[in-house]
């Protein structure tokens, strides 16, 4: 067996597999919940280092190759994949840790929407990112199965609960399963429409916005982390960025939880703006219900991993453990939930539909 190394040894061991960037210094970044991902500055030029977390096939990155020569033929900013001396577009260690490089995009990533204009543009960018890909002829591989098969979230969250239940946060989370269980069972399903070529993953750090802009003129740059590209419900898509951008509080203040409808509004405004006719109703059926779907799935999914502790990244510094970060998620998601529900008539108004 091979035994494991610390992150930095880890990590300058795969640049070691680059042409010229042995000696090149790295900083780790912080911010992702699943890959380790480092900033790497050669002599001349700057990269991004991540380590791929094991849950992704590595089969992805000719997902990935694809969408970004996609992105870049549309004139799309995109990071894109170095190869490495061998020619992969990845590299594997003994230990069996894949690593990957990717060009470096200069710009700065925000955990929340600070303001209307923040969220219009990124709404546009993801429209000209869905416009860009909609017809890209590409075979996707080693795509996840599964990741918003909702109903296998809702029953691992049940086993978690009937198997675990000498877990110290068993008392705390059993009453939000029940609650996740009883919306379920009455949420309008979403609309049937067929699987679109997306990101995956719309949160809005994943989004990067041009360093020094005004307040009033944001601009978005590039999406990054493409681990997810593929086919997807519409729905989970849109469903997934606004849930993430209209509420200003954050996963882990549940407390301050609210779906600011301000934001959505110029988000819906931005997307719409930049977005082909034909896919406008479309969408907008899949946006008003799809960020109440997508909102219990992760509180399902968050509370079932505040008792299995498996998944989820934990902040060391603010929790004594995965379990007590996740229950806050948990938590979060359940009153994002109850108010988006609570806001779906408006929002269909603001969408026309």
């Amino acid at each position: 067996m091979v035994a494991p190394m610390d992150k930095e040894t880890s990590a300058r061991r795969a640049l070691e597999r680059y042409e010229g960037l042995a000696e090149a210094s790295i900083v780790p970044l912080q911010g992702g919940l699943i890959n380790q991902t480092f900033r790497v500055d050669g002599a001349s030029d700057r990269f991004v280092l991540q380590r791929v977390n094991a849950i992704f096939d590595p089969r992805i990155h000719d997902n990935i190759e694809a969408v970004s020569a996609c992105l870049e033929a549309h004139g799309l900013l995109t990071p894109k994949l170095v190869r490495a001396r061998d020619g992969e577009r990845f590299v594997t260690q003994a230990d069996g840790q894949v690593w990957r490089l990717m060009t470096y995009i200069d710009g700065v990533g925000h955990g929340r929407v600070e303001r209307a204009e923040q969220a219009a543009e990124a709404g546009r960018l993801v429209a000209r990112f869905h416009v860009a890909v909609d017809e890209l002829k590409h075979e996707f591989v080693g795509c996840r199965v599964g990741v918003h098969d909702t109903s296998k979230h809702l029953s691992v969250l049940e086993q978690a609960c009937a198997v675990l239940g000498d877990h110290r946060l068993h008392a705390e989370v059993r009453p939000i399963a029940e609650q996740v269980l009883e919306a379920a069972a009455s949420l309008p399903a979403l609309p049937n429409g067929p699987d679109r070529i997306g990101h995956g993953d719309l949160k809005l750090n994943n989004i990067l916005f041009a360093r020094g802009a005004p307040a009033d003129e944001p601009r978005a740059l590039c999406l990054i982390d493409l681990d997810t590209v593929g086919p997807i419900a519409l729905g989970h898509e849109l469903g997934d960025a606004f849930r993430s951008w209209c509420n200003p509080a954050g996963e882990d203040a549940p407390e301050s939880v609210r779906f600011d409808m301000a934001i959505f509004e110029a988000a819906w405004g931005g997307y719409a703006s930049a977005m082909r006719t034909s896919r406008g109703e479309e969408a907008g059926r899949a946006a008003v219900l799809g960020v109440e779907w997508i909102s219990l799935e992760l509180c399902a999914r968050f509370a079932a991993d505040a008792l299995n502790e498996s998944y989820f990244g934990f902040d060391a510094e603010r929790y004594p453990a995965a379990g007590e970060h996740n229950l806050t998620r948990a938590r979060g998601q359940w009153a994002l939930f109850q108010a988006a529900r609570a806001s779906r008539d408006a929002r269909a108004i603001v969408v026309g539909v």
